[in-house]
């Protein structure tokens, strides 16, 4: 017979197990995403060995689905369960190269991926031939909970212990404002990263240099936020090429624009259902905060002669290409595409992760509510508006598209680290450093 577990506001329980007269026998599953980013719509039971798993559409939105995180528990120990994921809303998918989901547990306290030989992604019969990622998983421990999501998580809870963590180290150079609240009232943070103080009075220049780095604007795209923390944990480093390069830029970075959408569990939106990405022409306070409130703080930097905005940087991840690469708007002046590339080959040079071959000048008609675009033309001509894109599987050999190595946390974080090291080449610090 078939159960089917249903989506709840906050969550999911199983139909059969809220039934006292049938409390489920040890084997059979019992799910949950009643928690922060938590994301499933629907389990249907084919056995104990075979799941169906639906995914919640985003909220207000039902065109994406493709995040998933939810728990697991009540397994028998050995037991082998495939789980079919059966209702994404894209079809092209890097689980056609051999990406995976990534598990935790107890006794696993660091997210795993799980083995690539262990998922399948194909047309299932059962399933309208509809496409279908299936992936096998043996409970080593019958009595834990085990999690299983689409990507490492990252959630705003986590940003928030971070964003305190650096707060308490009371470090001169570096301040947290909230720029406004969400539609539901979570923080939107501001840091600003510079060393004013460490800067000689008789070399102070006339015009502050400015960069401004946001992340997170789709909610689904965790690794941004990877990225982003190795970038912040690189600039409030000791390392001497950071501290130079405190004190020549300013940094401001937001580390998370959609953050009612990454509390919810949505890939895509915000708690309206709105892509925040494609609203930057037309952002209200009321709809869209925190792209209005980040709209109208790049206006007035750009037009503030105190500084001099040089770079826009949106961070994101990307469902169906390898590494890490750039979208780059498409100019009519020569001498700023060529600053363009060069920045992109410094990049190139700096991060294994990045690749200059996979990076793209793009003027596509439907992203041009897109930050990088809408803020490429609202601005003057001088700031370099990028999207950096980064692959939710791995990087390839750059040849036949082959992958070298999966993603971790870890080397998401070093891609940061590698970003702002790049800014330094960029502002060519380490030659200032030497005089």
């Amino acid at each position: 017979h078939t159960y089917t577990y249903t989506y709840t506001h906050v969550g999911a329980m199983p139909m059969k197990a809220l039934d006292p007269r049938h409390p489920p026998k040890t084997g059979e599953l019992l799910f949950d995403c009643n928690f922060e980013c938590g994301n499933y719509g629907k389990v249907v039971y084919i056995s104990e060995g075979e799941y169906d798993v639906f995914i919640r559409p985003d909220t207000e939105n039902t065109r994406h689905r493709l995040w998933f995180y939810f728990r697991v528990k009540n397994a028998c120990e050995g037991q082998v369960v495939l789980f079919n994921v059966v209702n994404f809303s894209k079809t092209k998918s890097l689980y056609r190269d051999g990406m995976s989901p990534v598990v935790r547990s107890e006794s696993r306290q660091k997210w795993e991926r799980i083995p690539s030989k262990s998922v399948f992604y194909y047309r299932s019969p059962r399933h309208k031939m509809n496409y279908v990622m299936s992936f096998l998983f043996q409970f080593d421990q019958a009595d834990e909970i085990y999690s299983f999501a689409y990507c490492y998580p990252y959630s705003y809870s986590d940003l928030q212990r971070y964003l305190l963590a650096l707060e308490m180290r009371q470090m001169s150079f570096f301040s947290r404002d909230l720029l406004t609240r969400t539609v539901q009232g979570r923080r939107l943070d501001l840091l600003t990263i510079h060393d004013a103080e460490g800067v000689q009075e008789g070399r102070r220049p006339k015009q502050k240099k400015l960069v401004v780095v946001t992340a997170r604007v789709h909610p689904g795209e965790s690794p941004a936020s990877f990225i982003c923390q190795g970038l912040i944990d690189f600039l409030v480093s000791d390392d001497p090429v950071a501290r130079a390069l405190r004190r020549e830029v300013v940094f401001k970075i937001i580390p998370m624009l959609n953050p009612d959408g990454v509390f919810l569990g949505n890939y895509r939106c915000s708690s309206f259902g709105f892509d925040l990405n494609r609203h930057w022409l037309v952002a209200t306070p009321w709809s869209h905060p925190p792209i209005y409130a980040v709209k109208n703080m790049l206006v007035e930097l750009n037009e503030d002669p105190a500084y001099s905005l040089d770079f826009y940087i949106d961070i994101h991840a990307h469902s169906t290409s390898m590494n890490g690469f750039m979208y780059c708007n498409i100019h009519d002046d020569i001498q700023k595409a060529e600053k363009e590339l060069q920045f992109l080959r410094q990049f190139d040079a700096n991060a294994k992760e990045f690749s200059l071959q996979n990076s793209r000048f793009c003027a596509d008609p439907t992203k041009a509510g897109t930050g990088r675009r809408a803020l490429g033309d609202y601005l003057d001509p001088t700031p370099q508006c990028f999207t950096l894109e980064v692959s939710f599987f791995g990087v390839s050999d750059g040849l036949a598209q082959r992958v070298a190595r999966p993603f971790t946390e870890d080397t998401y974080r070093s891609l940061g680290e590698s970003l702002g090291r790049t800014f330094a080449d960029n502002y060519k610090v380490k030659s200032k450093m030497q005089k």
